[in-house]
């Protein structure tokens, strides 16, 4: 699925991943391909991993909202940074 990870100032990583993880104020959530549909607020610092062909991604952010659409997943942020790969 497709799966874009936006800050404010820039768009920090997009591509395709098998999955997503974060967490939402309404608990942790695991994302996979055919996902409903779903708006949410992250949480506080909530760190997003993906899971790629090539490996494990790891971001931090800070403050933010997910989308969940047929077209994929968008993570729209005040700001995040990779912290592996």
């Amino acid at each position: 699925m497709e799966v874009a990870i936006v800050a404010v100032d820039q768009k920090v990583w997009s591509g395709q991943a098998n999955a997503v993880f974060t967490a939402t104020t309404e608990g942790e959530l695991g994302i996979l391909p055919g996902h409903a549909p779903l708006l949410g607020q992250l949480q506080e610092n909530a760190p997003v991993r993906l899971e790629t062909e090539d490996g494990e991604l790891k971001f931090s952010t800070e403050g933010g909202y997910l989308s969940v659409t047929e077209e994929g997943v968008s993570i729209l942020v005040e700001s995040a940074e990779q912290i592996n790969g």
